[in-house]
């Protein structure tokens, strides 16, 4: 049976576990986890060795910025979950990931098409740094047919589905079908997905982005993102990320490593505690709506049953009145939910969205304030008992 034939679960626990990276020369035995290895500067036992290495600088150790066994193994791991990638690099965040996927297919003069519902930090890169390069970009909304929008010069389409702060999803099938029809490479940010509930290369994507600083580090103690390709594009997304001088440490590649092996079981409970709880909200008087693609009566669903395998912990719901105070009576006291940035790890958080200024080809009007959840390992008991003392406070506002 090949590798791509094996169940995901079995793929993060095995991928990445060579056995030269797991045990020692004429080691009879090895270990579990590949070793932490710390390297800047590589000996070479002759000038021959050192003339063979610069020859073939990725065969193996070269220099620290090009990587130890640490980094590779989660890099291999990484690209084990896509089938048909080709192979994976590496970043010290997501939104060096996606600048990475960005600068390997874009020039001075070129076009890219960007979902409006991007992750803020994608659009400020666009905007702040492309733009004086020379390079546009044009906002699409997420339910848009993007085939008329492709211009001469378009080069990249960036998606993401779900949007991370309102959740829309859009036909990445579509999408794809008419970017390969121009000649146009398709970029996903997956952060909310996964491989395992979207495999974006078999869906035609020609590079998946995840910030592994949220659901396989799965912990909030490390900054990572990842860029998984396919053959036409690896060596290509390799020769740029050295060039911009990109590279990880291999304390963090540990531990995005250890994070990768339970990320099924924890993506699986989040998931399932987060429709408990998004199901809850909404029969609560104070939620207008609840923002979930995988509720019957979301906007996305019909897409989302199609594509996807199942639903992450991250949503949103908004509630019917959005000035400062009342939100604020909301989340201030809750005992559960901590309020911060990200998402993906075991503990759940709480935040208030605002669109205004971040949008400029959807609506901003969600009608109330959106708050968005995501939803850790905690018991769903506890999280709704939580939220429902948070949303008495609120209504007692009124």
């Amino acid at each position: 049976m090949s590798d791509d034939e094996l169940g995901p679960n079995t793929r993060l626990v095995h991928a990445g576990r060579r056995s030269e990276w797991t045990r020692g020369p004429g080691m009879a035995a090895g270990i579990v986890n590949p070793p932490v290895w710390h390297a800047s500067t590589i000996l070479f036992d002759n000038l021959a060795a050192l003339d063979e290495a610069r020859r073939h600088p990725d065969a193996g150790l070269f220099y620290g910025r090009r990587g130890t066994p640490t980094q590779w193994a989660l890099e291999e791991a990484l690209t084990a979950q896509e089938p048909g990638a080709a192979g994976t690099k590496l970043y010290p965040s997501g939104v060096a990931a996606i600048a990475a996927a960005l600068m390997t297919v874009i020039r001075t003069g070129d076009h890219v098409l960007m979902v409006d519902t991007a992750y803020e930090p994608s659009r400020a890169f666009a905007d702040r740094l492309l733009k004086p390069l020379g390079i546009t970009t044009s906002y699409y909304a997420p339910g848009a047919d993007v085939a008329p929008l492709i211009q001469p010069n378009t080069k990249a389409i960036l998606l993401e589905s779900p949007g991370s702060l309102s959740f829309e999803v859009q036909d990445v099938p579509a999408i794809v079908a008419a970017a390969k029809a121009r000649g146009v490479a398709t970029i996903l940010d997956n952060t909310w997905a996964t491989p395992l509930l979207f495999p974006a290369i078999g869906h035609g994507i020609d590079f998946t982005v995840q910030a592994l600083t949220k659901y396989t580090g799965g912990h909030s103690d490390l900054m990572m993102g990842s860029v998984t390709t396919t053959k036409r594009w690896f060596g290509k997304l390799k020769t740029q990320s050295y060039l911009l001088g990109y590279c990880v440490g291999p304390d963090d590649a540990f531990l995005a490593l250890r994070g990768l092996r339970t990320l099924g079981l924890r993506l699986e409970r989040q998931g399932a505690s987060a429709l408990t709880v998004a199901r809850w909200l909404q029969q609560h008087s104070a939620v207008a709506r609840v923002m979930h693609p995988a509720l019957p009566d979301d906007p996305g669903n019909a897409l989302f049953v199609r594509d996807f395998k199942g639903a992450s912990g991250l949503f949103g719901f908004v509630v019917k009145r959005g000035e400062r105070r009342h939100t604020a009576a909301l989340i201030d006291d809750l005992a559960h939910f901590g309020i911060g940035f990200s998402w993906g790890g075991y503990e759940s958080l709480i935040l208030p969205v605002e669109l205004d200024g971040i949008r400029t080809a959807t609506t901003t009007d969600s009608g109330g304030q959106i708050i968005r959840l995501s939803i850790g390992l905690e018991d769903p008991a506890d999280l709704m008992a939580d939220l429902a003392a948070g949303l008495d406070r609120y209504e007692a506002q009124f």
